[in-house]
């Protein structure tokens, strides 16, 4: 018999039916997030965007209590674009990835000064701080019913299954976008993004995924094919380099530490931090870190070193530390007891606390 023992590859049922069936299904087993409207209720913009950015790179369970606490904080729009940016900043610690706060922050002061409403189109959106084309998609489609494809890595996921498409990523991002498209429905395209969002992260997850729970069984190719669990396919990771610092903890006579600000652009902008030398690929020697220390002192080294992954490299920072009597230094001299009132960020975090041992 032709194709005996050759799983049989399902046809596609038609984009309607497909939208019906996972917005039946997001009916019955949408999550409950504490920026999604209640069913029947009409998004509020604000809450929806909010969300996206704090949700670039980080997951739901981490970003639900900094939601919570910025919304009880700055309960609209208006209000957080009052917020000076070192409160921004501050109430941000801990999401990492800081531009995105920075960008935040003056989005909402780019819509405030239009009026405080949003674009409701794509195009418009993109032109705010912070916006790039998955969020404008997002915000656009939830916050506004526009018929947009809104896809971030869960959305690719079940594209590549559903389609069984062995393209490698980021070469098949195209293709799943495309695909993506052709999928939205004229109407409940917001709660249509949310499901498909929805079915990645819950029943489409990237190992085990529940192909029994899934609306979208019957149709998927790589079910079908006993492949779910490979797709999407990605290209190898490289390994990420290594770079190397020092940083200054300098304590003057009344205990205050010395902190500075990093300059407002590049990684951790606007970020307080324990002055350090330049990140480099070298180790630095203990002779060349003390000739570009923030000032001449009798500088010791703190046994150990402060290890931190950033998303393209990973860097390791060893401490040096001196006491010094009436020293002005470029910087701001910080009580013990207020550090934790900086925007600091977990680096430096791990810095001071290996130095404060």
């Amino acid at each position: 018999m032709a194709g005996y023992g050759v799983p049989r590859r399902p046809s596609i049922p038609d984009p309607a039916r497909l939208a019906g069936q996972l917005l039946a299904w997001y009916d019955r087993h949408r999550r409950v997030l504490p920026w999604r409207a209640p069913r029947g209720a009409a998004p509020d913009p604000y809450r929806v965007w909010l969300s996206e950015i704090m949700l670039q790179q980080t997951t739901v369970a981490v970003v639900g209590p900094y939601f919570r606490r910025f919304v009880a904080r700055w309960p609209d729009l208006g209000s957080l674009a009052r917020a000076s940016l070192d409160e921004v900043l501050h109430a941000w610690q801990g999401l990492g990835y800081y531009a995105r706060a920075r960008n935040l922050h003056a989005c909402a002061q780019a819509v405030a000064a239009r009026g405080g409403r949003f674009p409701a189109d794509e195009a418009g959106l993109r032109e705010l701080p912070g916006i790039g084309a998955y969020t404008a998609a997002a915000v656009a489609a939830i916050a506004f019913g526009a018929r947009t494809a809104a896809v971030d890595g869960n959305v690719e996921r079940v594209m590549a299954r559903l389609y069984a498409v062995r393209t490698r990523l980021p070469e098949a991002k195209p293709r799943l976008r495309d695909l993506a498209a052709a999928l939205v429905p004229a109407a409940r395209s917001g709660d249509y993004a949310q499901a498909a969002m929805d079915l990645g992260a819950t029943v489409c997850t990237p190992v085990k995924p529940k192909c029994g729970l899934c609306p979208w069984r019957a149709a998927c190719r790589a079910h079908a094919l006993g492949i779910a669990e490979i797709l999407p396919r990605r290209a190898p990771k490289k390994a990420k380099p290594q770079r190397h610092g020092v940083a200054f903890w300098a304590v003057n006579a009344k205990g205050a530490v010395l902190l500075r600000r990093r300059p407002e652009k590049g990684l951790l902008g606007g970020m307080m931090e324990v002055p350090s030398t330049a990140w480099r690929a070298t180790p630095w020697s203990e002779a060349e870190a003390k000739r570009a220390a923030p000032f001449r002192a009798r500088w010791r080294r703190v046994p150990g070193a402060v290890r931190h992954g950033f998303t393209h490299f990973d860097l390791e920072l060893e401490i040096l530390a001196a006491r010094v009597n009436g020293r002005r230094a470029p910087g701001l001299w910080v009580a013990p007891g207020r550090i934790k009132d900086q925007a600091l960020p977990s680096l430096m975090k791990k810095v001071i606390a290996a130095a404060s041992r």
